[in-house]
């Protein structure tokens, strides 16, 4: 049995790291989507359908049954699996699910992001503030100091070209669209994670109503938006339980 992590933006696999020793498993792996830790492959689009593809292929690598765990963006990799690709997992949490709602709204940093120009001087001003400050802006948002400082410290060169490309790639309609076909993800057990105090992902009426449609069980969290780092013990519980009831 393989659990596989998934972080979003702007982080590392470090965000994992209080949460990792109290899993329950054979084998943890953490994948970092490219420009989010790891470099952009020549060639690779920063879209969400190039990041589904990029996950399908390196699940095709890892030992079975795996149980597949996404935050963030990482968690809307995990869904678009969950819909199209069930045949490479055995399982699938996210905490993004309210996401894929007819009626999400991108937040308001995202949609920064999501115009041109405003969002690349944005990302430069982002550039232009210095590590101490990253990281108690992190720290503030519920991240630890050592998580903080690692995620800071694992940033890459790519990371605002993905950030742009993979946001402007999802803006709405494009999200609602990919919504319509959350009922394929009760194809394979689902579980959706509920950080009541995360305002980025469309709050918890949302998150249960594509929780019902995609027939997953819901675990209730709270914390806000890096609740790995804020209750690790009590979210590893919640995977664990959720997994054991697998077998």
């Amino acid at each position: 049995m393989t659990i596989v992590l998934v972080h979003g933006n702007p982080e590392t696999a470090a965000i994992w790291d209080d949460l990792v020793p109290h899993l329950r498993s054979g084998e943890v792996v953490r994948l970092s989507p490219p420009g989010f830790g790891s470099p952009i492959p020549a060639g690779f689009a920063c879209t969400t359908d190039g990041y589904r593809d990029w996950l399908a292929g390196e699940l095709t690598r890892l030992p079975q049954p795996i149980d597949l765990i996404g935050h963030d963006w990482g968690g809307g990799h995990v869904v678009r699996i969950a819909m199209e690709r069930p045949d490479l997992i055995r399982s699938w949490s996210s905490d993004i699910l309210g996401c894929f709602d007819r009626d999400y709204v991108w937040h308001d940093l995202a949609q920064v992001w999501q115009t041109e120009q405003v969002g690349e001087q944005a990302l430069a001003e982002m550039a232009s503030v210095s590590g101490e400050s990253r990281i108690e802006r992190f720290m503030s948002l519920g991240m630890t100091p050592a998580i903080a400082a690692r995620v800071v410290a694992g940033a890459n060169e790519g990371l605002g070209r993905a950030i742009l490309t993979l946001y402007r790639s999802a803006a709405q309609p494009v999200m609602r669209d990919l919504g319509r076909g959350l009922h394929n993800a009760a194809a394979k057990p689902g579980l959706a994670v509920i950080a009541t105090e995360d305002g980025y992902c469309g709050g918890e009426k949302l998150a249960r109503r594509s929780a019902e449609r995609a027939g997953a069980k819901v675990a209730i969290l709270n914390a806000g938006h890096w609740w790995m780092c804020q209750q690790p013990k009590q979210a590893a519980d919640a995977i664990n339980a959720f997994v054991v009831s697998l077998s």
